[in-house]
């Protein structure tokens, strides 16, 4: 439609500020709206897990998610009041201000919502429980090691998987470096159960390195997986 079946009178303050369609009263079910919902988006971002936040803290990111439809509603639509929204803001930022003290104060709250940095490799083998704890696959874990220039886990002595959703990786001296399983797509694509050649091979699900015979399957006593790769000892440069 080109012409409203209503005019607007430009700066009309009544209009700006409140609607004749709801009473003051109905600022106080706006509070509890927020509040409500302010909850429930706190709970789905601890559901959904921290690579979803990355380097906000889930705090920023649901203040930004809460704030952001608020503020985009207001400046948009014409029929939508200030001070409804100014409560939101008030009332947002307030729940902002009180969850970063109960962090503060109850460091264990703190630990349960935001989460506390998690081991996922330690001297070259994958903690496949904490792994799957934290719903992230082998790919994903191994496309992030790869962007910090690692061939294989022999070269990894600990990652963790911080609060923030990053990957912390500290490394193996060059010559400290033990061989271990190759992370290269290709690579792991040959994986095997049973061995074309002898010697040395990496477990494909937690990287437990291993003697293998020519023409033998082997189960790893650590993970229970039966999928092979033969190691790789290539030395990480710094």
């Amino acid at each position: 439609m080109l012409f409203l079946a209503e005019p607007i009178t430009p700066f009309d303050w009544h209009r700006m500020l409140w609607t004749a369609d709801a009473p003051p009263a109905f600022l106080f079910e706006v509070a509890f709206r927020c509040v409500a919902t302010y909850i429930l988006l706190l709970a789905a971002l601890r559901v959904t897990g921290r690579r979803g936040v990355r380097q906000l803290s889930i705090f920023e990111l649901s203040i930004i998610l809460a704030l952001g439809s608020a503020a985009g509603d207001t400046m948009f639509y014409h029929d939508t009041p200030l001070l409804p929204v100014a409560v939101v803001f008030v009332v947002v930022s307030g729940l902002y201000w009180f969850f970063n003290r109960l962090t503060e104060w109850y460091p264990r709250f703190g630990d349960w919502l935001e989460g506390t940095p998690i081991l996922l490799i330690e001297e070259g083998r994958i903690n496949v429980k904490n792994l799957n704890n934290l719903n992230l696959t082998q790919k994903e874990l191994f496309g992030e090691l790869r962007q910090q220039q690692v061939e294989h886990l022999g070269q990894v002595r600990r990652a963790y998987m911080e609060a923030t959703g990053n990957l912390s990786a500290y490394f193996y001296a060059p010559e400290e470096a033990t061989p271990g399983l190759p992370i290269w797509p290709e690579l792991l694509a040959a994986s095997r159960r049973r061995m074309d050649a002898a010697g040395p091979h990496a477990c494909c699900q937690c990287g437990q390195v291993q003697e293998v015979a020519r023409g033998e399957t082997a189960t790893c006593p650590v993970c229970q997986n039966a999928e092979w790769v033969p190691v790789c000892s290539a030395k990480r440069e710094a």
